[in-house]
């Protein structure tokens, strides 16, 4: 067989300590890459990197465009400092006595809370005040200074006073910012003053002991314009991608939890006076991760630094809007009764641009209504760990096996397919039975972990198991049946590259004076004649399943029960020697060749165990079988031509026939290099079994007895009987040796054992 780079470093990792215990296979190999991920995956804890959570983010952003636009609750309306405002009343900023207008009409449309989203953290420039107050430093007259001074006691000149007074009488939560990095700018008195009492859920928790997100400094309104009911934040953080996700709830300054705008603006429009913060007591960490937040009877999930997801309802625009300068007008006051009511600005240069999932521009004020409108239903978005852990295990495991078992057994293709249908299951599920119940899980992991066990998997395959099945078929097509190449290819591991011991069938046939017929003739009738010969013998050994381990010059050596394991290996090798005699008669007359004698052949079968594997060198591979019992078989093929038979078998043999073949009994014969002495034995074709020859064989067993116990009159009376009625060199043999012992008795421990010295 030739040899093969790859075969032959298969056969040093096949005998490698290693191999053998971790005895690698596709299926083997996919269940490796399922443990290491699922200890990778535990590894992580609750805090999976940063590129898995964004590509888990990006599965998400595709399912809120799956769902589309969801109705709103009808709750909140956008004051919108529009274009067509700026047109009408002027650039931005304008006079707070503006502001202080829209608030007032805002107030008497019946508005239920009125939240800004917007900071007024300077004085305003156009108020009189702030002009008498440039002209004093310019006049000297004292009594023009004196009426100077009376204006400017007046507030009524002021319009940031004017404001103040305004949202001092209306439901308003004023809105500001906190800065997050140190710009060395804090003030220790610049603190946010919301009205609401904030309560933590156990009672032993501290604010201290709360993981809310920290602020450096607040940047708060002006104190003449900060008089209004209440003041929340409005930061958002996008995440790695720029979306905005989750928004923060409550942040910390200086230790004290600070509510948002939108939950601020939520407790006053539902009339509660307390926030209370649930800790978690399952964190064992010095800062506790936070539940969520309660509104009197509301809960608001959110995660351990008090952020709540947003459940977006659509794009820009999914909540009404009104033009600020309309509601100056006195118009669209029907649109404002009893609605949450956020001021705003979409006008370009002004507007506070966010991307979201459903858009890369959407105003930041339409955040602040997205988390109030989801308060208010109930519904905003959560992520249970939990299920997410229980939901990635399963898939890793189930799905990995699924892929890895039909992989290793059935194809790439069918995998391939399998594992798309997998990863489609797999995301359409999470968005039917987890996104739209508003509940978020992450698939992205174990989506990878199946197809890093589809990709390595398959290239394991490739690079090793289809290289050894292609190997396999190369190797072995030209000396084993189709059939149990294809099931070498099916199942490879079931070929031992290393030398092992096994009960094995071995078979050796040589052709009868074949030195004689080939002097006869040319090299070319002989090229023609060998391959024939061969070919039909060859074709017959592998018709019965068995392998053809070499060609030497006319001979032809035959194993069977490896490389496959085979029952009844030793009656398939004697129904093979069968068929070859009776191919031979054909084979003769197909190749009508004159002036040689007739093509007659030995056969000699053994079974026993012997030693099979490749004992090639390190350059050529050849898969054989050596040991004692293979020698026996290649002695008894000599035999042949002493007893006049074509076929010989030991003892070992027809005993594994158990009785499925007849034989007739040949002698008990010491073959060269063997001590212990065998029985030999001549299977006959079924076709010539009948009852006359049962009787024949079952005399000259009898007459084999009296041989045995030197009573050689009798046995020579039955054998010469027999041999009167079927005359074969058998009867001869015994006839001759019998006529000696009668003539000079042996010795006393003759033992009826033929010695044959010769090959």
């Amino acid at each position: 067989m030739p040899g093969n780079g790859i075969w032959e470093f298969l056969a040093v990792i096949d005998n490698s300590w290693a191999f053998k215990f971790l005895k690698l296979s596709p299926f083997r190999i996919g269940c490796l890459i399922i443990l290491i991920s699922g200890l990778l995956f535990y590894s992580f804890g609750d805090q999976k990197p940063a590129f898995l959570v964004a590509l888990d983010n990006q599965i998400i952003d595709t399912m809120f465009r799956w769902r589309g636009s969801l109705p709103t609750t009808d709750s909140v309306v956008i004051v919108d400092i529009d274009e067509k405002s700026l047109k009408q009343e002027g650039q931005w900023p304008w006079p707070r006595t503006v502001v202080a207008d829209l608030v007032k009409q805002i107030h008497h449309a019946g508005a239920r809370a009125i939240g800004f989203d917007i900071v007024f953290a300077e004085k305003d420039r156009t108020s009189p005040k702030q002009y008498i107050e440039e002209l004093e430093t310019l006049l000297n007259d004292q009594q023009f200074l004196s009426r100077l001074e009376a204006l400017k006691e007046n507030d009524t000149h002021d319009h940031d006073f004017i404001l103040g007074n305004i949202v001092a009488e209306a439901p308003v939560v004023l809105g500001y910012v906190f800065q997050l990095s140190n710009d060395g700018l804090k003030q220790e008195e610049a603190v946010p003053f919301p009205s609401c009492n904030i309560k933590i859920d156990p009672d032993h928790f501290n604010y201290d002991d709360l993981s809310l997100l920290p602020a450096y400094r607040a940047i708060l309104n002006v104190d003449d314009i900060a008089q209004a009911e209440s003041e929340g934040f409005f930061n958002v953080f996008p995440d790695a991608t720029g979306t905005i996700r989750k928004v923060p709830l409550l942040m910390e300054l200086n230790g004290i939890p600070y509510p948002s705008l939108a939950l601020e603006l939520l407790r006053i429009g539902l009339g509660v006076d307390e926030i209370t913060i649930h800790g978690s007591q399952m964190v064992d960490n010095p800062k506790k991760g936070i539940l969520g937040v309660s509104l009197g009877y509301r809960f608001v999930p959110t995660d351990d630094n008090g952020q709540v997801t947003v459940n977006y309802r659509g794009p820009h625009k999914t909540f009404p809007y009104v033009s600020a300068v309309d509601v100056l007008s006195g118009k669209q006051h029907e649109h404002l009764k009893n609605k949450y009511v956020l001021i705003g600005t979409s006008a370009a240069g002004l507007s506070d641009l966010r991307a979201i999932p459903f858009a890369n521009s959407f105003p930041g004020v339409e955040v602040q209504a997205s988390i109030i409108d989801n308060i208010i239903a109930g519904d905003p978005l959560t992520h249970d760990i939990y299920t997410e852990i229980g939901i990635t295990y399963t898939l890793i495991i189930v799905g990995g096996l699924l892929i890895s078992g039909l992989l290793a057994y059935t194809g790439p293709l069918v995998g391939g397919i399998t594992g798309l249908m997998l990863i489609v299951a797999a995301v359409v599920g999470n968005y039917q039975f987890f996104f739209l119940r508003n509940e978020l899980v992450g698939l992205i992991y174990p989506l990878f972990t199946v197809f890093g066990v589809f990709l390595i998997v398959t290239l394991f395959n490739y690079f090793v198991e289809d290289k050894k099945k292609r190997f396999i078929h190369k190797a072995f097509n030209r000396y084993v049946s189709p059939q149990v190449v294809g099931q070498l290819i099916k199942s490879p591991d079931r070929l031992s590259l290393a030398g092992e011991q096994k009960n094995l069938t071995v078979l050796f046939s040589d052709i009868r004076g074949f030195t004689g017929i080939s002097e006869q003739m040319d090299s070319e009738r002989l090229g023609l004649f060998m391959n024939k010969y061969l070919t039909a013998m060859s074709d017959i050994i592998m018709e019965y399943n068995g392998t053809v381990d070499k060609f030497i010059g006319d001979a032809i050596m035959a194993i069977w029960g490896a490389p496959l394991d085979q029952e009844n290996h030793p009656l398939l090798s004697i129904q093979a020697s069968l068929s070859m005699i009776e191919r031979l008669k054909a084979l003769q007359e197909d190749l009508d060749i004159k002036d040689i004698p007739a093509i007659d052949i030995g056969i000699g079968i053994n079974t026993g165990i012997m030693s099979v594997g490749n004992f090639g060198s390190n350059r050529r591979f050849d898969y054989t079988v050596i040991g004692d019992n293979v020698n026996l078989a290649s002695r008894l093929e000599g035999l042949n031509k002493i007893y006049g038979t074509n076929i010989i078998i030991s003892e070992y043999t027809r005993d594994a026939l158990d009785n499925q073949t007849a034989c007739r009994y040949l002698d008990r014969v010491r073959v060269k290099g063997k001590e212990q002495p065998v029985k030999i034995y001549e299977p006959l074709p079924q076709n010539r079994i009948d009852i006359s020859l049962k009787k024949e064989m079952e005399v000259f067993e009898y007459a084999i007895d009296d041989y045995l116990a030197q009573d050689f009159d009798k046995a020579h009376g039955a054998i010469e009987e027999l041999n009167n009625c079927n005359p074969i060199k058998l009867y001869d043999l015994y006839l001759n040796r019998i006529h000696t012992y009668q003539e000079k008795r042996p010795p006393a421990d003759w033992d009826g054992v033929a010695v044959w010295a010769t090959k």
